[in-house]
């Protein structure tokens, strides 16, 4: 296990679509292990391979409860509702817009041994969902905002949404 290098926005990784997985072997398990320990240390709450520069058709998300879901070959199967709201990204550090999402999704994948799932969940976690499986089809949050905040603009939304929560 290794902590991989986040590329930037900018690198061409970040804007292919990446292949589906079809070998479930221990270059696969070493790939998600690095994901997941990059992860961690990051500080975020997902990552997907192309974010490490591997064009592969795997994430991984931090849910809610802190447990890591290691999503292979994801593909969004349901959503419902909408929430409107704060992303950042990993691989665009420092730089923050205000993103519209499904609230729930519902996601078919693979796990580390090719054995088919579904996972469903709602608020932070079903929009990291869509975050890092619109990488696998090299997409950026940047492109679904009209503007990246200024710090003022970032400070001011964090305050009120401060204000909101206490209300």
């Amino acid at each position: 296990m290794a902590l991989r290098k986040i590329v930037l926005q900018g690198e061409p990784c970040l804007t292919k679509v990446c292949r589906p997985v079809t070998e479930f072997n221990g270059r696969l398990h070493t790939l998600l292990d690095d994901l997941k320990d990059t992860l961690l240390d990051s500080g975020g709450v997902g990552l997907a391979a192309p974010q490490v520069g591997i064009l592969r058709r795997v994430c991984v998300v931090m849910n809610e409860d802190d447990e890591i879901i290691e999503l292979v070959n994801p593909e969004i199967i349901a959503t419902d509702g909408e929430q409107t709201g704060l992303e950042g990204c990993l691989s665009v550090p420092g730089k923050f817009g205000i993103v519209t999402r499904p609230y729930t999704v519902r996601v078919r994948a693979q796990d580390r041994d090719g054995a088919f799932f579904e996972v469903e969940d709602e608020a932070l976690t079903a929009r990291c969902f869509c975050h890092e499986i619109e990488h696998l089809d090299g997409h950026l949050f940047v492109e679904r905002t009209d503007h990246l905040l200024t710090e003022e603009e970032l400070e001011e939304y964090i305050q009120q949404e401060e204000g909101d929560d206490e209300e």
